[in-house]
Parts: structure tokens; C-alpha cells; sequence
């Protein structure tokens, strides 16, 4: 079968009659330069490669290999792009129109251009633009097929995760401060069971009044103990190597306005807020609690049904003939449906593109006419927004990234070798003629 495609191809060789009356010459509009699996390299797409490379360098100011050792690159990469391409189609991946144009319209913004510019530019580089916006298709189908056949193969264990927070922890943890106060509930030398008790119980009582929002410098001068008391128990910023360890395994990572004990010490009881921190990156995003309703649409019932249907149940609710829990529990198609839509507390940005879009244009309160998203029609009723802490989850996640990009450099090498290997590839001797 290899043989017979490639008797094929070289007898046909893209070699195409121009036929005019009388004495007709035969005119070389292409060739093969490399059969790959059941595609082919034709020498047309190695020579605009080759060329423009070549402008490119020409533009930057960059030397360049000789170019049979340029045309060894060229060949290895149209090969790995045929490859993939073909791989795509059997695995189904497919970029639209609209997605390499997003694609594009961002390269032209990253430049600071409109689309026009950005087109004209290409042009006035030599490249017809059809075929550059083509290339731009290749390599995100490409990147796609890459990205899924690797990623199979990479496991980031739990543990290496840990390891690698743990050094960058270290490295971090000597940049970040804290401004503490101190309130030292003081017990006697050699103090009795009731003493002891009495002591907790006084210390305990000032940590809930913190808690409850008390001013800390005013108790401090109240109550404490410790020789910083006139000064409101303020220790100044320390780091954690600067704490006493009791202190520095409690506070450290706490954010600010934490307040930690009643810790007992040799003297009495320490109780220590956190009034500051700096140089720490504190990561916060948006987390909404939503509830909703979903219909999905079906060949019973068709899109301009359910939109109608959930248009009633935002009258009825207007109208206060029934409850948003109720009309979900009894109509909603979600898995919240039991919950009476309730979604919970969740970051806006995992939820389906539409849906988070339409969240993004609520008050607190409101409700959201019907409108579609990939799951079906939903009304929405927004019930809370807030900020919340994410360093530790990003942190997590950037670590993960970290060692998931340190494989994935020599397991896509490894994957690509295996691909190739596996292939039936053979490269014809370039014509010097």
C-alpha cells in the first residue's frame, strides 16, 4: 500500500499539463518533498517557509544556518505539523473561522494594531495572508493535539506539590512581616488550680471581646500585663524568625485581624493579634451565591417554549404567587433543584461563559430574565457577592503549573519521537536542477 501511494505521488507529482494549441510544454507547478502517513509535504509549502524565516531574520538582524541545515528544520517541523494535522482530524479537533479570527485579532492587539494594520503588515512582508491566517490555524490545532496526547501522560503527585510550597515558602517567608499587639493575662509564680482557672477565664473573656470588634490598644492598656501594655501591646513588625516559636507556628500565614489564643506561657496568658501585614501577595477574587432555574430545551419542547415558561416564573415571583425555591424544585432540571437552585458560594469564572456573563450585570437581589447558555434557558437570582482570600489556592495552583510545565517540555519531546516513530515518513532528495 506505502509503495503503491508512493508510485502514485511521484508519477503524478503534482506535475500539471499547461495545454495550449500546437506544441504544449509540461509545466512544473509542484512536488513532493516528504509523504507523510497518507498526506504529503509538497515543496511549495518547505520554499514560503524557508522564505519567510529568512525575512524574518532579515528584519531582526538575525544570522542564520546554511540553509540545507535550515531545510533539515523546515522539513522536521512541516512533517510534525502533518502529523498532527492528521491526528486532529481522527481525534476530531477543529479550529472555526471565528476562533482564528479572535485568534488573529488578538496577535494584532498584542501589537497594537487593528486587523487591517495587522493584515497589511503581513502583506507588506512578502506572505499572502491567506495562507499566513492558515499557518495560525495549523499551529492551534497543532498546540491542541499536543496539549491533549501529552496531558494524559503527566501526574503531579500530591506530594511534589507539597514539596515545592514548602521551598517556596522559604524562600517567601523572610520578605513578610506582621505587626503584632500583645495582651499578656498574667497569672502568679506557682499558681493554684484556681488561679490557673481564673486566668483562662479572664483571657478568654478578652479574646471574645476582639472578636466581637474591641478596640485591642484599649484592652491592652486595661488588662495586659506585658511591658508594651502603655504602648496598646503593640510589638512592632517582626518576621517570623524574629517571633518566640510559640507565636511564629500560630501566626504565620494568618491574614490580618487574626486573633490567636489564649496562649499559656511561663508567665500567663499571651493573646496576639495580627494588626498588619507587608510584603506578603494576598490574591483575592469574587465569589457569588446564586440560585437558578433550568430548562432545557427539548424536541417536546423548543427554545422559544422554555424561554416563554421561564418567563412566567419570573411573573409569579414578581408577583409573589410563589417562591424562586419553589418554582426550582418543582421545575428545574439542574442537579440544584432539591437545593431550590441554590448554587452556593462559587468564583464566577468556572460557570458556563453566558452564565457567568449575565451574573456579571446583577445587583444583589435582582433577577435575570430567561436567557441561553450550552446548558439550556435559566433565570438567575443573584443573592450575594464577596471578596475572599485565594492565596493558598494560588499558590496550590502555581506550583502545580510549575511542575506540570517541567514535564511537559520533555514528555511532549518524548510523545513527539514516539508519534514520528511510529509514522511512515520518507523525504525526497531535493532537485538542484
Amino acid at each position: 500500500m506505502k509503495n503503491t501511494i508512493k508510485t502514485m505521488l511521484l508519477v503524478s507529482s503534482l506535475i500539471i499539463s499547461a495545454i495550449t494549441p500546437a506544441h504544449a510544454n509540461e509545466e512544473l507547478l509542484d512536488r513532493v518533498a516528504a509523504i507523510v502517513n497518507g498526506g504529503v509535504v509538497l515543496e511549495s509549502e518547505v520554499n514560503d517557509l524557508l522564505a519567510n524565516i529568512k525575512r524574518q531574520a532579515k528584519s531582526n538582524k538575525q544570522s542564520l544556518p546554511s540553509d540545507k541545515a535550515l531545510r533539515i528544520q523546515v522539513m522536521d517541523k512541516l512533517i510534525n505539523d502533518s502529523l498532527l494535522t492528521q491526528m486532529a482530524q481522527r481525534m476530531g479537533i477543529q479550529i472555526s473561522d471565528a476562533q482564528l479570527d479572535q485568534t488573529i485579532s488578538n496577535m494584532a492587539k498584542d501589537d497594537n494594531m487593528t486587523l487591517a494594520q495587522f493584515r497589511q503588515k503581513v502583506i507588506s512582508e512578502g506572505s499572502s495572508y491567506e495562507r499566513y491566517r492558515e499557518s495560525v490555524r495549523t499551529e492551534l490545532i497543532s498546540g491542541e493535539v499536543s496539549r491533549n496526547s501529552v496531558r494524559r501522560r503527566i501526574f503531579v503527585s500530591p506530594q511534589e506539590i507539597s514539596n515545592l510550597l514548602s521551598i517556596m515558602k522559604e524562600q517567601t517567608t523572610n520578605n513578610i512581616e506582621y505587626h503584632l499587639g500583645h495582651i499578656l493575662i498574667e497569672f502568679p509564680a506557682n499558681a493554684n488550680q484556681e488561679e490557673l482557672a481564673a486566668a483562662k477565664t479572664r483571657a478568654n473573656k478578652v479574646v471574645e471581646l476582639l472578636n466581637n470588634g474591641s478596640d485591642f490598644a484599649k484592652i491592652a492598656i486595661t488588662s495586659s500585663g506585658d511591658a508594651n501594655a502603655l504602648k496598646g501591646g503593640d510589638l512592632g513588625w517582626k518576621n517570623i524568625n524574629e517571633m518566640p516559636t510559640l507565636f511564629s507556628e500560630l501566626i504565620n500565614e494568618k491574614p490580618k485581624d487574626t486573633v490567636v489564643g489564649p496562649i499559656r506561657t511561663g508567665l500567663g496568658y499571651s493573646i496576639v493579634k495580627v494588626l498588619d501585614i507587608r510584603g506578603r501577595k494576598v490574591v483575592e477574587i469574587e465569589e457569588v451565591k446564586a440560585r437558578h432555574i433550568l430548562i432545557k430545551p427539548s424536541i417536546i419542547l423548543s427554545d422559544e417554549k422554555a424561554q416563554t415558561l421561564l418567563q412566567g416564573f419570573l411573573r409569579q415571583i414578581n408577583a409573589g404567587e410563589a417562591t424562586f425555591s419553589e418554582l426550582a424544585k418543582e421545575h428545574s432540571e439542574g442537579p440544584t433543584s432539591v437545593r431550590g437552585g441554590d448554587l452556593g458560594w462559587a468564583d464566577p469564572t468556572s460557570y458556563d461563559p453566558a452564565f457567568k456573563d449575565a451574573l456579571a450585570t446583577m445587583d444583589v437581589g435582582e433577577l435575570h430574565k430567561p436567557f441561553r447558555s450550552s446548558f439550556g434557558w435559566h433565570i438567575i437570582q443573584l443573592n450575594e457577592r464577596r471578596m475572599v482570600d485565594a492565596t493558598s489556592q494560588m499558590n496550590e495552583n502555581r506550583a502545580y503549573q510549575i511542575l506540570f510545565n517541567r514535564k511537559y517540555g520533555m514528555e511532549s519531546a518524548r510523545w513527539l519521537k514516539e508519534t514520528r516513530d511510529e509514522a511512515y515518513i520518507e523525504i525526497f532528495e531535493q532537485d538542484n536542477k
